[in-house]
Order: structure tokens, then C-alpha cells, then sequence
């Protein structure tokens, strides 16, 4: 549709400003406790306050999708981040006794992100045709994975200039623009027809039980994002005290993320039409846990950044091909509940991993933790490997 084509890249822009703020918000969070407060515990209960709440506001998320137009939901979301920003100002003028106010921001950014991100998977799949959907979702899937990566580029960049008085305006503008470039991009309400939210949910889980492909692909999910977690609060960590990093080489390896996590989203959208969709999952997933684990014995910029990229390009790759599986399977009457279902698995579990990683890394230290952390994503993909024949047969 003409009228598509249009929104479509206010939308992707739009997009890519509210996932780089966001993500700042969640690096805020965590750098701030690691590097005012010394908490490394602190760093990862703030990012579970960050991408815990989903867990259960996501379920109303996905029933509201399905009922109001999911650009008003974004809208909305949109201002809760605004007020994880207000929480941040306060946090950084308080400095040391800024705790409290940090965990704010922390649980605000949790909420904004439950409503946020089914709402903007929603609202792609109104504004592409059906048969572009599947590659629009991989191409949406790398502006996720370019905010998660400019998230610590920015912050370091900023800070410099500025100090976090400057991170904290910079969010501020990008939120903002983030609303402003939504609004040529119109979506529709759902269905008229409404039960209670308990049984919406319900119908909404039915739907991706009697699917096998679409259940594999979300406990394929699960194992995925056990990395995502880690990766944000021991990076930091492995920056300073394995690396010897300082706080701007810091930022530059962390945002080093960005450039191989768009790379994983070319190679998927290059590879999708050639490869079976199953086999590279699987691949690409086996392949992310096992840099991720041997990081943890880089003791050098080199290895360090070329560990750092193989985790990025893998597991950018195979979370695209998830993300589009997951669109392409999910039913029109229930979109906006199966998509709230991947996003609680995605924010859910890297908070969950995060909060873990964190305890890890103060009692066992950084090295350990990433070992850890790696070999469970690898145990995990050989043991789906071995009975998830939906998914490894997928082709495209």
C-alpha cells in the first residue's frame, strides 16, 4: 500500500531513536551503579527493574495491542520513558545517595519497555504488506540491535562532553524525537470483539501451543537471549578490570556491539532466502555461546573485540531469523499477545541472566561468569538440537 511505504520510514527512524534511548537508560543504570555507587549486585538488580516488569505487564500489553491502535500504546510508553529520564536527572545530581532514584528509573524503563516493544512489532506488521513482512522484521530486528549497540557509544561520547547532565538531556531528545517522527505513521484498532484480559491471554497462548513451529521458535528465544543479560553487565566489568580499559575505550569496545549486530542482521536478511532458517538458528546460537564463553579468557583488546564480534554477528543473525519465524507464524486475530510473548521472553530473561551474571561476577569475578554464562547457551541449543524437529526442519 502507497500509504505504507510512506510511514514506514518515520517508523524505522522513530524506532531507532527510542531503542537507543532506552538502551542508554538501561546503561545508565548500570554503569552508574558500577562506576558511582561500586556495586557490581547493584548494576544487575537494576537491569532486572529495567526489563523485569514485562514479566507482568507484558500479558496486558499484548491484550492492549490487540484492542487499541498500537501507535497510541507507543505514544504512551513513549512518556514513561520520559519519566526514567526525570529519575536519571535526580539520580546524577544526588550522586552516591542516588540509589533509590536509580532503582526508579530502572523500574520505569521496565514498564515503558513492556508496552513499547509489542506495540512496535504490532504496529510494523500494519504498516508493511504481508509479503514483506518477514523482511521487514530481520530489518527491525537491526534497528533493536543498533540502539542496544550505540546505547554505551553514546553514553561514553556524551559523558566526555558533558558529564551525565548531558547523557541524561541526550535521552531526553531522543525520546522525544522518537514521539515526534511517529506521528505520520497511522495504525488501526483491533478487533472489537473483547473478553476479559484473562481470557485474551489464555487465547493468546493457545494459539502458540497448537502451533509447533511458533512454540519451538519462542523457547528457541529463551536460550538466545540467556546472552543478552551478560553481555550488558559484564562487558563493563571486562572492559575495566580484565581489558584495563579507560571510560572512553570502554564505551568504544561496548559500542563495538553495534556494527556486529547490524552485520548479523545483513548476513540474515543476505542468507535468509538461501539458508534453512532452523539450521542457522541453530548455528549461529551454538556459535554466539561459545565466544561468549571463551571471552572470558581475553585478556587483550584483539581477542576481546574479535570474541565480542563474533558474539554480536552470531547472535545478531540468529535472533533476526527468530524474530521474523515468530511474525511470520504469529496469528492476525492474536498478533499483539504472541508478540507480547516475545517481548517478556526477551526482556525477561536478560534481566533474570543479568541479575544472575551480576552475583556471578561479585563472587567468582568476571572470567568465571562469562564461562558461565556461555556454556549454558551452548548446553542449552545442543539439548533443543536434539528434540525440536519443527525447528530444525524450518526452511524460510
Amino acid at each position: 500500500m502507497k500509504e505504507d511505504s510512506k510511514a514506514r520510514p518515520w517508523f524505522l527512524a522513530s524506532c531507532l531513536c527510542a531503542f537507543t534511548a532506552g538502551h542508554m537508560i538501561n546503561y545508565s543504570v548500570i554503569l552508574f551503579a558500577q562506576d558511582m555507587l561500586g556495586s557490581a549486585w547493584l548494576s544487575g538488580l537494576g537491569l532486572g527493574l529495567c526489563f523485569g516488569p514485562p514479566l507482568l505487564l507484558g500479558w496486558f500489553a499484548g491484550v492492549l495491542c490487540d484492542r487499541l491502535a498500537p501507535g497510541r500504546v507507543i505514544q504512551a510508553a513513549q512518556g514513561v520513558f520520559a519519566l526514567a529520564a526525570a529519575a536519571l536527572w535526580f539520580t546524577q545530581q544526588r550522586g552516591t545517595a542516588g540509589a533509590p532514584t536509580l532503582l526508579l528509573a530502572a523500574a520505569c524503563a521496565g514498564v515503558a519497555w513492556s508496552f513499547a516493544s509489542p506495540a512496535r512489532m504490532a504496529a510494523l506488521a500494519q504498516i508493511v504488506p504481508a509479503a514483506q513482512l518477514k523482511g521487514s522484521s530481520v530489518l527491525f530486528n537491526v534497528f533493536v540491535m543498533l540502539g542496544f549497540g550505540l546505547g554505551p557509544l553514546m553514553i561514553a561520547l556524551l559523558k566526555r562532553a558533558g558529564g551525565w547532565r548531558l547523557v541524561v538531556q541526550g535521552i531526553v531528545v531522543l525520546v522525544a524525537l522518537a514521539s515526534v517522527l511517529l506521528l505520520p505513521v497511522r495504525t488501526r484498532r483491533g478487533s472489537q470483539h473483547r473478553q476479559s484480559v484473562a481470557a485474551e491471554v489464555r487465547e493468546g497462548l493457545a494459539a502458540v501451543r497448537g502451533r509447533p513451529l511458533l512454540l519451538q521458535l519462542m523457547l528457541v528465544a529463551m536460550a538466545g537471549y540467556l546472552a543478552m543479560g551478560p553481555m550488558q553487565v559484564l562487558l563493563p566489568k571486562l572492559a575495566t578490570a580484565q581489558l584495563g580499559l579507560a571510560e572512553l575505550q570502554r564505551g568504544l569496545l561496548l559500542g563495538s556491539l553495534a556494527l556486529s549486530l547490524i552485520l548479523g542482521g545483513v548476513l540474515a536478511m543476505v542468507l535468509g532466502p538461501r539458508v534453512r532458517h532452523g539450521a542457522a538458528i541453530f548455528a549461529a546460537t551454538l556459535g554466539a555461546g561459545a565466544a561468549l564463553a571463551l571471552l572470558g579468557s581475553a585478556h587483550d583488546v584483539g581477542p576481546a573485540l574479535a570474541l565480542l564480534a563474533a558474539v554480536g554477528m552470531l547472535g545478531g543473525m540468529g535472533l533476526s531469523l527468530i524474530v521474523a519465524g515468530i511474525q511470520a507464524e504469529a496469528p492476525l486475530a492474536v498478533r499483539g499477545r504472541v508478540l507480547s510473548m516475545y517481548t517478556i521472553i526477551s526482556q525477561v530473561v536478560p534481566a533474570a541472566s543479568g541479575v544472575l551474571a551480576g552475583a556471578l561476577v561479585q563472587g567468582f569475578g568476571v572470567s568465571v561468569a562469562l564461562w558461565v554464562c556461555g556454556g549454558t547457551l551452548v548446553a542449552l541449543m545442543l539439548i533443543n538440537l536434539m528434540w525440536m524437529r519443527a525447528l530444525r526442519t524450518q526452511r524460510s
